[in-house]
């Protein structure tokens, strides 16, 4: 019963966001009328989210996150990397093995947002 269960995506420009994250995972957003702020669910093919502007101040760049960190699976680490930095997402952390287990690296999306990409791989060195 304690497992994730959804996911929340901080923006301080929602448009921009959308359009990364649709073009890196095809994810599906929808607004939400009627709230008192501007929110988008989120469409994945697993755990669904949402994306929102921020509701408080956010750390300077290259501060570290003060939130949980969310990792995507992904089936090709390399060709999800190329769509990130294409659509000017940087690279937070370099792809690196947890032996036997994973691919794992970290990113930011255009707002800074950190998340994570993991391709398991029992073959990882």
């Amino acid at each position: 019963m304690n497992q994730l269960c959804y996911f929340e995506i901080q923006s301080s420009n929602p448009a921009r966001e959308i359009s990364f994250y649709q073009y890196v995972f095809a994810w599906t957003f929808t607004e939400v009328k009627g709230l008192p702020i501007q929110y988008y669910q989120i469409e994945t093919q697993g755990i669904h989210g949402g994306l929102l502007e921020p509701p408080a101040a956010t750390p300077p760049t290259h501060c570290g996150t003060n939130a949980f960190t969310c990792s995507f699976e992904v089936e090709d680490f390399d060709q999800i990397a190329e769509r990130i930095l294409a659509q000017g997402g940087q690279i937070a952390m370099e792809k690196f093995a947890i032996a036997g287990q994973c691919w794992q690296g970290y990113f930011l999306d255009p707002d800074h947002n950190t998340f994570g990409l993991v391709q398991v791989d029992p073959n990882a060195q």
